[in-house]
């Protein structure tokens, strides 16, 4: 009687949790757990598109001794975190530039089609190598018509089993033997700013993942330092525009700033590829890093999802960590929500067109709002 009372909570708790608004191929992941085949499943590692449905719902079904959420956004990772750590104290979520490396028997990939190639092919690899042989991959993705992420899963798996759904498709596959397919993805590139060759390092989920993004080069060369300056570059991505800064003149200190480690790590390469000492990089989601009023300039290049809501948090930190009379500069093709905002807290806001964005600038207020 105990037994079938569990089984009756784990069949209501199964399905509040796929009733729980989410990324669809999360979802389709959370009705792909309840086909396994009845085994005992000890280790699940997943990424997540939301805030890791699909892996909570497989340490709720499955109980497994060890669960691994991965993500490349430190602020996602928080959110999760906090959101799962009453109800899932066995779950663990963590953010760093590659897959934990221990063997699991599960792997849960969420693939959202309008991603990055790269990145996917890099977990699916990375996946692939942790998966102990006989353990199991479940991939989604929210395009019913896929044949791309098939085709993906049977170069490294083979026999890969695939079920249509109305809003998607997930795949299933076995772990097989190890193989020589695996490939790197990282890239090295190099670009000239004022006659110096800058070597930049970059790897799929980071910005402008293999080259220089023009929006990058358009706030590289609106960037007006002297000697000693300090700098802060938000989103920092591979690491170019900080590492422009600072050899620009003798003495310039730059601090970069991202939420994605990956882009830390680029960032550390090029500081040692490129043999600069004045470049500290250091993983943040809040803007809560750096000495409140001691930068010269506060440049940024913030993403355009969100709406808005990082570039705000890219203009609060600014204001935040500006000296006085100190310069923030925004790259954009959208300039109209920066040339509006950015009055309320800057001086003397101008906007103009480098190359084919604009490059919205503000003066620091001699007493600063907070």
């Amino acid at each position: 009687m105990a037994s079938r009372k569990r089984r009756e909570q784990q069949q209501l708790e199964w399905e509040q949790l796929r009733q729980q608004r989410g990324p669809e191929p999360e979802q389709l992941l959370i009705e792909a757990l309840a086909g396994l085949p009845a085994r005992s499943f000890t280790s699940v590692l997943s990424t997540s598109l939301g805030r890791g449905q699909a892996v909570a719902a497989a340490v709720r079904q499955l109980a497994p001794a060890r669960a691994v959420c991965h993500f490349l956004d430190l602020y996602r990772c928080r959110e999760t975190a906090r959101e799962c750590a009453e109800s899932l104290p066995t779950l663990q979520c963590e953010c760093a530039s590659d897959l934990p490396d221990q063997p699991v028997d599960l792997a849960l990939l969420p693939v959202d089609p309008r991603g990055e190639a790269e990145l996917t092919r890099d977990w699916l690899q990375q996946m692939h190598q942790r998966l102990q042989p006989g353990g199991i991959l479940l991939a989604a993705t929210s395009n019913p018509d896929d044949q791309w992420l098939h085709a993906e899963m049977r170069r490294l798996f083979g026999k890969t089993t695939r079920t249509p759904r109305r809003k998607g498709v997930w795949y299933q596959a076995v772990k097989g033997e190890l193989h020589d397919k695996y490939k790197n993805f990282d890239c090295e590139f190099a670009f000239r700013d004022q006659g110096e060759l800058l070597r930049v390092f970059s790897r799929p989920g980071v910005f402008s993942h293999r080259s220089l993004d023009a929006g990058a080069r358009a706030l590289i060369e609106s960037l007006d330092l002297k000697p000693g300056s300090r700098v802060v570059d938000l989103g920092c991505g591979s690491g170019a525009v900080a590492l422009a800064a600072a050899r620009r003149c003798p003495g310039v200190q730059v601090l970069a700033l991202d939420s994605n480690p990956r882009a830390i790590e680029c960032t550390l390469r090029g500081i040692a590829a490129n043999g600069i000492t004045g470049v500290q990089a250091v993983l943040d989601d809040q803007g809560e890093a750096g000495e409140r009023g001691t930068y010269d300039v506060v440049a940024g290049n913030p993403p355009y999802f969100s709406e808005y809501k990082i570039a705000e948090l890219f203009l609060r930190t600014a204001r935040r960590l500006l000296k006085p009379g100190g310069q923030v500069l925004m790259v954009t093709k959208t300039p109209a929500w920066f040339e509006e905002q950015m009055p309320r807290m800057f001086d003397a806001v101008e906007s103009r067109l480098q190359r084919t964005y604009h490059v919205v600038t503000g003066v620091q207020r001699t007493v600063s709002a907070g």
